[in-house]
C-alpha cells in the first residue's frame, strides 16, 4: 500500500510507503492519501495523528514527475466533472484533529506543502525543505505559495519559492519551519512521545484549540476573540472539563471520554 496506518493507543501513525521513490506522490498515493484523511476524521477511537515517510532518505519528494503528466481532459473538465477531490490537501486541512509530521529527509514540492499544512513539525538532521516547481515550469500548487509565506518570514518564504533552492534542518529551525530538530534515530520516538501526550489530553479541547487558530488567524483580532469565547463557551459545560477539574483536585491522572 502506499500508505500504511496503524492505530494505537488515540494515535494513528501515517507511513507514506514508497521508499524506492522517496515516498514520491503518484496517483494512487494521493488517493490512499484522501482516504487516510477521511478514516482519520471519522474513526473516534484516533485523538492525533502522526505522518512521516519509509526509510532514511526522504519524507516526501513531491509529485512523482514520471507518473503525474498533465491529464488529457481539461482543467476545467478535472475541475467541475469529477466528484472526487482535487487538492492535495484536501482533507488534511479540515481534519479536525491534530496532525504531527516527523519529517526524517527531503521535504520537497508535494512534500513540503503536506509537511507545513500539518500542526507541529519535527525533522531530523538531515532534513532538507524546498519547492522547486520554478525549475520545472509551474508554482506549488498544494498550497505552498500561501501556507509557507504563513509559517516563515516573508523574505525567506519568497527565496525558496523564486530560487526553487533547499534549506536544511537547522534554517528551517531558525525560522520557524520546524518546532525541533533530533538526530535521525530519536526522531519517530520524540515524534511519538509528543503524539502520546496529546492524545491523552481532552479529545474536544484539543479539537477546539486547533479550530479556534485555524479559524481565528485570519479575523480582526476583535472577531477572533469572540470566536474564542464563543468555543470557550461551548466547552464549559462538558463532561470532560468536569473531569478535568475533579481529576486535579483528587490528585489523580483525569480519565477523558469526548464528551
Amino acid at each position: 500500500m502506499p500508505v500504511d496506518v496503524v492505530v494505537t493507543d488515540g494515535v494513528a501513525e501515517v507511513t507514506l510507503n514508497r521508499p524506492e521513490a522517496r515516498n514520491a506522490i503518484d496517483p494512487d498515493m494521493r488517493a490512499s492519501l484522501h482516504a487516510t484523511w477521511q478514516r482519520i476524521a471519522d474513526d473516534d477511537d484516533v485523538r492525533v495523528a502522526l505522518l512521516t515517510g519509509a526509510g532514511e532518505r526522504a519524507f516526501c519528494a513531491g509529485a512523482d514527475l514520471k507518473r503525474t503528466m498533465p491529464p488529457a481532459e481539461s482543467f476545467a473538465e478535472v475541475t467541475f466533472n469529477s466528484t472526487r477531490p482535487q487538492h492535495l490537501l484536501t482533507g488534511l486541512l479540515g481534519l479536525p484533529k491534530p496532525v504531527i509530521c516527523a519529517i526524517n529527509g527531503f521535504a520537497i514540492g508535494g512534500g513540503l506543502e503536506i509537511a507545513v499544512a500539518c500542526d507541529i513539525r519535527i525533522a531530523s538532521t538531515n532534513a532538507e525543505f524546498g519547492l522547486a516547481e520554478v525549475r520545472h515550469g509551474t508554482i506549488p500548487g498544494g498550497g505552498g505559495t500561501q501556507h509557507l509565506p504563513r509559517v516563515i518570514p516573508h523574505s525567506l518564504a519568497m527565496y525558496m519559492l523564486l530560487t526553487g533552492d533547499r534549506i536544511d534542518s537547522g534554517k528551517a529551525l531558525d525560522s520557524g519551519l520546524v518546532n525541533e530538530v533530533t538526530p535521525p534515530d530519536e526522531l519517530m520516538p520524540r515524534a511519538r512521545e509528543i503524539a502520546s501526550r496529546i492524545a491523552q489530553n481532552a479529545p474536544l479541547a484539543v479539537r477546539a484549540a486547533k479550530r479556534v487558530v485555524r479559524e481565528g488567524v485570519g479575523l480582526p483580532l476583535a472577531s477572533a476573540l469572540e470566536l474564542e469565547t464563543f468555543v470557550w463557551g461551548s466547552l464549559r459545560d462538558t463532561e470532560d472539563r468536569i473531569e478535568g477539574r475533579r481529576a486535579f483536585s483528587e490528585g489523580r491522572s483525569p480519565s477523558f471520554r469526548g464528551r
